[in-house]
């Protein structure tokens, strides 16, 4: 049997690993932690506002693309989402 793995701290390391990304290159982020909703990361910077959503190892489902592409956002901010391969030292990163 091959090794269980907690996906929620796994998610959890993703996500702040992003926002370390993120900060390095000036954006302030907003975690939001165990919400289940849209978005992951709210990121404000330099280069205008982010919403992200990230995953491990693979993208968004159909599903979640639709409710992703469909979220209303004010002009100018971005909606993506940033795919981290199993020990991979940059994401993939997509914008709806």
């Amino acid at each position: 049997m091959g090794k269980r793995i907690n996906t929620a701290a796994k998610g959890r390391r993703l996500e702040h690993k992003t926002m370390r990304v993120l900060e390095a290159a000036g954006y302030a982020c907003m975690r939001s932690a165990a919400s289940k909703g849209v978005w992951d990361i709210i990121a404000i910077g330099p280069n205008g506002t982010r919403c992200i959503q990230v995953k491990a190892n693979r993208p968004p489902g159909p599903l979640e693309r639709e409710q992703m592409s469909e979220f209303m956002v004010p002009q100018g901010v971005t909606r993506e989402y940033w795919v981290w391969k199993d020990h991979a030292r940059e994401p993939i990163i997509k914008l709806l």
